[in-house]
């Protein structure tokens, strides 16, 4: 697409706001570094996850980090969550980002987000998928401020995927993980409005990442949960999705039908667990994530929900058991379960037993 029509694109649309990262990384934390100072925090263990509890498998999932060289807030708050997870110790075997880890993915962002990774040595292994806003460089100009009228501001989505990619070391921006047997499938958003406006903040996946989804989804499970992380929610059953939504969602929903003890986790709209609904039941058992970075509270008798809150840095607690999965909301800023958010979803029989 040429500039001028590019422009005359940008003139129709209202705002590009979104969440993102539309690429997969894993990040084997390899040094140490000021987990308690930096976190102002004293490192308790929790005392209500047992080590023999029977749980086969347990991972933290986190969503929407925003991580953003310019702003402290969003990185202060990654730093709560990650001191908070090392007191779990051998209980958290790994940490799954579903998308935005950082704000506008500028080398500066992923400056930070290294630093801030590097600065703990004792956390589980650590997978992620990609949103929208790792794509959003497009919108940052050379002096790095927020420019749309300049955009795509020298670069493109073919550079924002690939300096992704490289900087994670990465061949795909979807790849899947086995945990102990357990299969854990990231799928990522692989364009933004540079090359597809039509896309705007929607999860656009190819045919090639489709076709790789519904090879791995076939694969034996062993009778096991199967996990499926993403980063826009889904729309209604029924219809495809747009903006802040996954695109191709009846065919995604198409591929989990045959498969029992499917989870899916998303996050991107930043709601906080006393707000919004977190847990739906289709043929799967969908769970909307909230954010780390940018979490928002709805004020009671208030429809809308609001700024992000100081106060708040949630993600969500998964644990795998022989016959059932438990869910729970971790309040990351006071090392709190969310009352409310706490799931526990019995196992059907089947999934390649």
């Amino acid at each position: 697409m040429g500039r001028r029509a590019f422009l005359r694109w940008l003139a129709g649309v209202a705002a590009a706001a979104g969440a993102a990262w539309l690429g997969l990384w894993k990040w084997e934390n390899r040094q140490g570094g000021r987990v308690a100072q930096d976190a102002g925090i004293a490192l308790h263990p929790p005392t209500d996850v047992s080590a023999n509890d029977g749980a086969l498998l347990s991972f933290f999932i986190l969503s929407d980090l925003h991580v953003n060289a310019g702003f402290r807030t969003p990185g202060d708050r990654l730093r709560k969550a990650l001191a908070d997870i090392e007191t779990f110790g051998s209980k958290a075997e790994a940490i799954v980002v579903t998308g935005d880890a950082t704000e506008s993915a500028t080398e500066k962002d992923y400056a930070e987000l290294r630093s801030i990774l590097d600065d703990f040595k004792r956390l589980p292994p650590i997978y992620a998928n990609m949103g929208n806003h790792e794509y959003y460089s497009i919108w940052i100009n050379e002096n790095g401020g927020w420019s749309k009228e300049t955009a795509p501001n020298g670069k493109s989505d073919a550079m924002s995927r690939e300096a992704f990619l490289s900087f994670f070391g990465l061949k795909k921006p979807y790849h899947d993980v086995w945990l102990k047997g357990h299969h854990i499938v990231l799928l990522s958003q692989e364009t933004y409005v540079q090359e597809k406006p039509e896309v705007s903040e929607g999860a656009w996946y190819s045919d090639e990442q489709m076709d790789w989804f519904r090879r791995a989804m076939a694969e034996p499970a062993g009778g096991k949960p199967v996990f499926v992380m993403i980063h826009q929610p889904l729309p209604p059953a029924g219809r495809d999705g747009g903006a802040h939504q996954l695109i191709r969602a009846i065919e995604f929903r198409d591929i989990l039908k045959p498969y029992p003890n499917v989870f899916v986790f998303w996050g991107h709209n930043h709601l906080a667990f006393d707000s919004g609904t977190h847990y739906v039941r289709e043929t799967f058992h969908g769970f909307n994530n909230s954010s780390v970075g940018k979490a928002r509270s709805r004020q009671p008798q208030s429809s809308a929900p609001q700024a992000a809150n100081a106060d708040i840095a949630q993600g969500l607690f998964v644990e795998v058991y022989a016959d059932k999965v438990r869910v729970r909301g971790r309040e990351f800023a006071d090392r709190t379960w969310v009352a409310g958010a706490d799931w526990t979803i019995p196992l059907e029989a089947g999934n390649g037993e």
